[in-house]
């Protein structure tokens, strides 16, 4: 994550229908069954424009409310797609139901598009023998189309693949190229950057349950369904924090509490960003090979003492947003052989510690597809080892999901590597809790279709998790979200050379200025 100073250049998931969704999709008119080799029509390009009751498909409106499902040009491949749309407001449902199945998962996919601020807007796989599942559509109001994807356990041979609105009038959903496979979709990493905790702590931060209960937060976040915390290193700090003595006390409370670790090394005593990767003052006078043996030390003394302790990291960044490389100038990509011998000094240590740590290489700009090719490029023509690609992905920096999703399908493919949101976050105000300002502090900061309310904050965590679960192939590993208890508090600021600097984090955290967790935590129980 960048400090609070720098410049930078926006789902519900798969879940159980809610109880309105549900509502919406009882007593459907009976439709004939097709034959399970894959939906029928499913680029909607068998009839013209303006067919309310596409072939295969069948159509349900609320009374009274006329035809609010039809096709129209404008496909996201072919030349139609299916619109949801009226001029007054309208609930509606196109489905088409499968039969002759093979029990077992199976995956729905559709290319959406959205106005956002529908009532609700979702894919679901229905009436398939096990729980109902959806996933809503992510605000497109530009008209980018995004791929999103729910599975379900199918068993009984059949199950019903339903596309819903329940919207104002005006609002509009399109839906084109559904696929229909075996298979499962989900996230194995669901984590939080806790490295500011035990600093919070210490100045006597609090944190509540939704409900108001006092606990401990890690157990908190663990009750909600975070299952990683994520914890940086920083060499030898000012503040005496995100050193390895409080990440070896952090990461044996997270496992206690059930959670996985990643370890994030920033080879420096600060803040390392695309901006800074400054050289911890003990090594600011080393040679390049003197810096190889304090990367491969540094993280091999690190990643030891948590495994003698009993908590071996299960994956460990070497670097942090590097995308100009690190231990600067040494490190620069302006010279890659060295930033490669770098990295894997580091990749090297840690397998030599753990050979089953998964080693992360981690970019910012996420949204970057161009720059995130050219970097790992250059990472697999020098031969350095790694298992995952992470990026930093924040929607008010680095575009919009359909850049993210366009990175994260093409990098995890070209370089067969599962792909890792590493860092993101949103705001659920823009009220300040303490005197500085936060990085996102204004109405024109914001993701359209997502305002800074604890409902908004929730459904751009939402959306951010569907996209990377949408990932070909099963390639998306997971989201971590950046510093969910980094509340406001005098004396935990974002500075660790200045006692009194602020915190331009606090209303994008997980908890609210009560201390209570905030919604957007749910999500991290949907896999």
């Amino acid at each position: 994550m960048h400090t609070a100073h720098r410049i930078r250049r926006t789902p519900l998931g798969a879940v159980a229908l809610s109880a309105l969704g549900a509502l919406l999709l009882t007593a459907l008119p009976a439709q004939q069954a097709r034959a399970a080799d894959g939906p029928g029509n499913a680029g909607f390009e068998t009839d013209g424009t303006g067919t309310s009751t596409p072939a295969g498909w069948s159509t349900r409106s609320a009374a009274g409310q006329g035809n609010a499902s039809f096709t129209e040009n404008g496909g996201h491949s072919g030349s139609l797609r299916l619109t949801h749309w009226s001029a007054s407001a309208y609930r509606t449902q196109t489905y088409q139901r499968l039969s002759g199945l093979t029990d077992g998962t199976y995956t729905l996919s559709v290319w959406v598009r959205s106005s956002g601020g529908q009532n609700s807007a979702y894919i679901a796989l229905r009436d398939c023998g096990s729980a109902d599942r959806r996933t809503d559509l992510p605000p497109t109001p530009d008209g980018e189309w995004i791929r999103v994807v729910t599975s379900v356990k199918v068993r009984g041979g059949s199950c019903t693949l339903s596309l819903n609105s329940d919207a104002h009038a005006g609002q509009w959903a399109n839906f084109d190229d559904i696929g229909f496979t075996a298979g499962s979709t989900g996230l194995d990493v669901r984590g939080g950057d806790l490295s500011t905790l035990a600093k919070n702590e210490a100045f006597g931060a609090t944190y509540r349950t939704a409900g108001g209960v006092r606990q401990d937060p890690l157990r908190i976040l663990r009750g909600a369904g975070m299952n990683y915390a994520r914890l940086k290193v920083w060499v030898n700090p000012a503040d005496g924090y995100n050193d390895k003595k409080h990440v070896l006390a952090v990461a044996k409370r997270a496992k206690a509490a059930g959670m996985k670790l990643l370890v994030d090394f920033h080879y420096s005593d600060g803040w390392a960003d695309p901006g800074k990767q400054n050289k911890p003052a003990a090594w600011a006078t080393h040679s390049y090979n003197r810096l190889r043996t304090d990367v491969y030390d540094h993280t091999f003394d690190v990643l030891n003492a948590l495994k003698a302790q009993g908590t071996t990291a299960d994956m460990v960044q070497i670097g942090n947003e590097i995308n100009g490389g690190m231990l600067w100038p040494d490190g620069s990509t302006d010279d890659w052989t060295r930033l490669a011998g770098l990295l894997t000094s580091g990749a090297r240590a840690a397998k030599a510690v753990s050979p089953s740590t998964q080693v992360a290489l981690h970019l910012a700009e996420g949204g970057d597809n161009a720059g995130t090719r050219w970097w790992f490029d250059q990472a697999v023509a020098h031969q350095v080892p790694f298992d995952v690609i992470a990026l930093s992905y924040y929607g008010y920096w680095h575009g919009p999901l359909s850049d993210l999703q366009t990175n994260l399908d093409d990098v995890s493919a070209r370089y067969d590597k599962p792909v890792l949101v590493a860092e993101t976050a949103y705001a659920h105000t823009l009220a300040n809790d303490d005197f500085l300002e936060n990085n996102v502090a204004t109405a024109d900061q914001l993701v359209p279709g997502y305002p800074a309310t604890p409902a908004g904050q929730a459904a751009n965590l939402r959306d951010v998790m569907n996209v990377v679960k949408a990932v070909p192939a099963g390639r998306g590993l997971g989201i971590v979200y950046w510093e969910p208890a980094w509340t406001a508090v005098n004396g935990s600021g974002w500075d660790p050379q200045d006692p009194s600097s602020g915190n331009a984090w606090e209303n994008q955290a997980l908890f609210g200025y009560d201390k209570k967790l905030l919604p957007a935590a749910r999500w991290f129980a949907d896999r």
